[in-house]
């Protein structure tokens, strides 16, 4: 049964196809042909059902007011961002080099196989922090650096600080910890200029997916990495990149090592691994892991501790930015992104194990409420609203279950301070308390939907100006900039 009609592209020659996303004995496939290259079947979700719910979650966002290209081509030929983009830039990523202390097989960007350097200068990076911060009629609000290895530059320090004179409020580093193992200075001196979270790179709890996918033993690296960032007070994300076949059945364990170290571990970013460049068709379908797939494996993983009912698309909390921009007036960051780029859920750590916020809060009454209560404030007028905001005050908490609520935390005061204070300092406490647990599926040229690249809100900000969102920099744009703004290694040394 044909679920929709999309674009894609062609794993071989890259170039825009008709593709036809159907659903096949309870999977969701995408099906291409191309004239030189034949065609093309692949799964894009492995769970027909999973992908049904999801689709019911999130909205269409309204893009940004002042694009840096107009849409002449076909999407995504014209990336920049266009006036067809549907979302605006929530995290804005930065490559601040492609130089690195490793040579893994899995990574989008090496300087060691281009035999060039592409690496901004500050100036460079200030303007490209400046075109984000430009988007209107929101600002981008977040930023990481990454690579390359970010944090073999010099002024890796002084870029952080830079971000923040710039006005974001958050700033990340995508890294692979070994500078951090070996240096515990640059975890303080990073925190001191205002670095809000480390995207440590881990694949596991056991040496063997390091050698399969970094071609050499990293744990102790990773933990000596995680230690001096411990000492100082410096968040941290984990970051595996999971390839069946080598640490998929490594998901729970990994939960389990983000539960205990709790204190400094804020949350596991699982990211299925993305298939570039001439990977043979069948080895892409073997390997392949799915949002679907992700929450079944961490149900069996966890004894059911969490569920992949637990988990919910990134684009559910829409209702949230809707209410507070319709209380304020004043346009908000929206995670306007597909609902099948992703899958989160939050967890308390207890004692005796995980417990998801699912068991306890009415996740689906409290975004219909939130909804419902933003529709009727659009419809009536400054007295209207006051009253609204009242009654949702007093409903918004109520979908809170206390007697099922861990003991850590008092969800429904947290709630209250929020919508009815306005106070956003609590929203701190409860992320001490919680472990976000989340799953980024980004496409390749295998899976690329167009309807998913045009409501993209993770963008890559480039020398030329242009914001180009994530899976089309890394599918199709990567090379074009590098080449464009690279040079040889022997003109560097020079």
């Amino acid at each position: 049964m044909v679920i929709k009609n999309t674009k894609s592209l062609c794993p071989e020659c890259l170039a825009v196809l008709d593709a036809e996303v159907y659903e096949d004995k309870d999977k969701i496939m995408i099906k291409k042909t191309c004239k030189e290259h034949g065609e093309f079947n692949n799964t894009y979700w492995s769970d027909s059902e999973v992908y049904k719910k999801a689709d019911t979650y999130g909205k269409v966002g309204k893009g940004i007011e002042n694009p840096q290209t107009i849409a002449d081509s076909e999407c995504p030929q014209n990336c920049g961002l266009c006036d067809e983009h549907e979302s605006h830039t929530v995290l804005g990523l930065i490559d601040v080099t492609n130089r690195c202390n490793m040579k893994c097989p899995v990574c989008f960007a090496n300087a060691a196989v281009s035999k060039t350097l592409y690496e901004p200068t500050y100036e460079e990076i200030r303007t490209m922090l400046q075109n984000l911060r430009n988007n209107s009629p929101v600002p981008t609000p977040a930023i990481q650096y990454a690579g390359g290895e970010p944090t073999v530059r010099k002024d890796i320090v002084e870029l952080i600080k830079l971000a923040k004179e710039e006005g974001f409020r958050h700033t990340q580093i995508a890294t692979n910890g070994m500078r951090l193992a070996r240096l515990p200075s640059l975890a303080v001196d990073l925190k001191e200029a205002g670095l809000n979270t480390v995207y440590l790179q881990f694949d596991g709890i056991t040496e063997e997916p390091y050698l399969k996918l970094r071609n050499r033993n990293m744990l102790d690296i990773k933990l000596a990495a995680i230690e001096n960032c411990r000492k100082a007070n410096l968040g941290i994300v984990l970051v595996p990149t999971i390839l069946k076949g080598v640490n998929h059945d490594q998901i729970g364990d990994i939960l389990r090592f983000a539960a205990k170290n709790i204190d400094i571990i804020r949350g596991v970013n699982f990211q299925p691994v993305s298939f570039a460049g001439r990977t043979p068709a069948e080895e892409v379908e073997a390997q392949r892991v799915t949002v679907p797939d992700f929450e079944r494996m961490v149900e069996e993983q966890t004894d059911a501790q969490i569920k992949a009912d637990d988990f919910y698309p990134a684009s559910c909390v829409t209702p949230v930015s809707d209410f507070i921009e319709a209380i304020d007036g004043n346009p908000k960051v929206s995670f306007t992104c597909h609902p099948h780029c992703g899958t989160g859920t939050y967890v308390f750590v207890e004692e005796d194990g995980m417990v998801p916020i699912t068991r306890f809060v009415d996740v689906d009454r409290f975004f219909n409420l939130l909804k419902s209560n933003t529709e009727t404030m659009e419809k009536g007028g400054l007295v209207n609203k006051a009253k609204i905001v009242a009654r949702a005050t007093v409903a918004l908490p109520k979908t809170v279950d206390m007697s099922k609520s861990p003991d850590s935390v008092d969800l429904r005061s947290i709630l209250t301070a929020v919508f009815k204070d306005r106070s956003y300092k609590s929203l701190g406490e409860f992320h001490r308390k919680t472990l976000l647990i989340s799953c980024m599926h980004f496409m390749d040229p295998f899976n690329f939907d167009q309807d998913r690249v045009r409501r993209c809100v993770i963008h890559y900000a480039v020398p030329d100006g242009r914001i180009i969102p994530f899976c089309s920099m890394n599918t199709i744009y990567r090379k074009e900039i590098e080449d464009k703004f690279s040079k040889p290694f022997s003109e560097i040394s020079k």
